[in-house]
């Protein structure tokens, strides 16, 4: 993850919170469809902080 900012979004702790338990909790009972759920909507965020992070393209000078 890139981004502090994104690091520190609320909501992704609480995504991630729930990931964790969801997976690691044998108390839990799995729920494949909310755990890939999850993982999209992580993986969106972490997309869109990638490309906002990137640096513009410049024009080829000839």
């Amino acid at each position: 993850m890139t981004d502090p900012e994104y690091r520190n979004d609320p909501d992704d702790s609480h995504k991630l919170a729930e990931l964790d338990r969801l997976i690691n909790d044998p108390d839990v009972p799995m729920e494949p469809h909310r755990v890939w759920s999850l993982l999209a909507e992580l993986a969106v965020r972490e997309r869109w902080g990638a490309v906002l992070q990137a640096p513009a393209a410049r024009p080829a000078v000839h």
